[in-house]
């Protein structure tokens, strides 16, 4: 059973988020085009102090979404404790999304900790709604960081799901497609080969969100696969040439997933 007595009341923790807003704050997270409903202004930084403070608390973190806020949705998925979150939770809250932060910090900080976590990437990543896939595709991205321990079968079901949705154009959906198809490139040697194949195949798809999508992921991706073969070069063109789909390059296995 959760903790059912956070040591700060949802009125008390609203009131120190208050205490630390900043209009300019708000100014300048518009410029990166975070527009959300309810902001304070608050860095990220600040969120985690804050977090630091409170500690783990399910019920305290239902309490601090529910107050539509900003901030408190992101100090929501810091606090909540992942053993007590429900799909019926996930579903609820990825509804809420409106912003690529609020998206981005509790896939990364919260969801991807859950049992259901690759279970709902795939779901979301069909779903239509923008911050809902991409909440998809940022969950895989994390996944593929944080999760260690994952086989990799578990992300074999994601390059499908790259290559049927990067002609999506909308901003935040192809930035979280290419996050997702580099990070599970970084894990290591063998998916690092199925992300270049895959990258190089939707590469000939005429959309110009595909066409960014593959050249930014395969620059990064070929630049690990000549580190790792230790070809002496940074040219692209050296490592298209090279290893046009990874499949006969000399790899080194590399050491599970970025920290």
């Amino acid at each position: 059973m959760f903790n059912p007595s956070p040591v700060l009341s949802p009125e008390q923790v609203l009131e120190k988020l208050r205490q630390h807003a900043d209009p300019q704050v708000v100014q300048g997270q518009s410029r990166f085009g975070s527009r959300p409903a309810h902001p304070l202004g608050i860095k990220i930084p600040v969120l985690r102090t804050i977090a630091k403070e409170i500690g783990r608390n399910h019920a305290l973190a239902l309490e601090l979404w529910a107050s539509g806020i900003h901030e408190a949705r992101i100090l929501a998925a810091m606090v909540d404790e992942p053993q007590y979150v429900t799909r019926e939770q996930m579903e609820a809250w990825v509804r809420d999304f409106d912003t690529w932060d609020v998206c981005d910090q509790v896939c990364g900080g919260l969801f991807d900790k859950t049992p259901y976590a690759y279970q709902k990437a795939i779901e979301w990543c069909h779903r239509e709604e923008e911050f809902v896939r991409r909440a998809g595709f940022v969950l895989t991205a994390y996944l593929a960081v944080h999760d260690k321990r994952a086989s990799d079968k578990m992300f074999s079901p994601f390059f499908p799901l790259i290559k049927q949705y990067a002609t999506d154009e909308r901003n935040f959906v192809k930035k979280a497609v290419n996050w997702a198809l580099r990070q599970i490139g970084k894990r290591n040697a063998q998916l690092l080969t199925q992300a270049i194949a895959c990258g190089e195949e939707i590469q000939q798809v005429n959309s110009r969100a595909v066409r960014w999508i593959a050249s930014d992921a395969l620059r990064e991706l070929r630049k690990i696969a000549i580190a790792s073969s230790g070809v002496e070069s940074n040219s692209d063109e050296v490592a298209r040439r090279r290893f046009p789909s990874l499949r006969c390059s000399p790899l080194s296995p590399m050491s599970g997933s970025d920290g």
